[in-house]
């Protein structure tokens, strides 16, 4: 596990406490004081990540999962949050349809990624979860994104990740989008398999990894761990 200093980690100790009011406190607090905007994200991610390993192991349930999130929420909508981001990010960065795939219904990691994507200026389109291949495949035809993100936290999830990536090959779409895969359990064998552009086990680096795409231009050219 990274190793954080004492101020920071009582912030990630807020989140995966689910101490709201402390959480949003602590945060606005560090803003003030000039914490980089991006580092509290990442913070705010590890703790997020500990509430997701808290789940996993049943300590917590999906009614925490939504408390979570709603902690994350509400400080990327802190005014010196939101003003950082859209004075960045002022124009829309692209366009990326996201889903958690058919078989599973976990959405903790999607929506984490979906928030930190509209942070950066994404115009983000959300099927929700147990998103059948066809689905995919008609909001890419619907809303022709830069990139396709696939969410699964069971590892099941690997063959239908695949399948939406074929489907979209049948419909000659393959080409038009980068594909990003999330899970913690992804491998370098599993993103190969699958066929994706680029995969990651962790939001953030999920969404900077979206962002660095846009930014070699229109999504093109630029491949991740991948």
């Amino acid at each position: 596990m990274k190793d954080f200093s004492k101020t920071d980690e009582l912030l990630i100790k807020f989140v995966e406490q689910l101490d709201e009011d402390n959480a949003i406190k602590f945060a606005d607090e560090a803003l003030y004081e000039g914490i980089d905007p991006l580092y509290l994200l990442d913070l705010m991610n590890e703790g997020m990540k500990r509430v997701g390993k808290l789940y996993d192991s049943k300590d917590y349930y999906i009614a925490d999962l939504i408390m979570a999130g709603l902690i994350f929420r509400q400080v990327l909508e802190l005014e010196k949050m939101t003003a950082f981001f859209h004075g960045t990010y002022d124009k829309k960065t692209g366009k990326i349809v996201i889903g958690t795939v058919r078989g599973d219904i976990h959405d903790i990691g999607k929506d984490i990624l979906r928030y930190m994507l509209e942070a950066y200026g994404f115009d983000v389109i959300d099927l929700g979860v147990d998103v059948p291949r066809e689905i995919f495949v008609k909001n890419v035809e619907k809303h022709k994104p830069d990139i396709v993100a696939l969410s699964g936290v069971l590892t099941s999830t690997v063959v239908e990740m695949k399948e939406v990536v074929n489907s979209l090959i049948e419909a000659r779409l393959r080409d038009k989008v980068k594909i990003i895969i999330g899970a913690n359990h992804l491998t370098q064998d599993a993103f190969r398999y699958i066929g994706a552009d680029s995969f990651a086990t962790d939001a953030s680096v999920g969404a900077k990894m979206c962002r660095e795409w846009m930014n070699a231009g229109n999504g093109q050219g630029v491949i991740g761990n991948g």
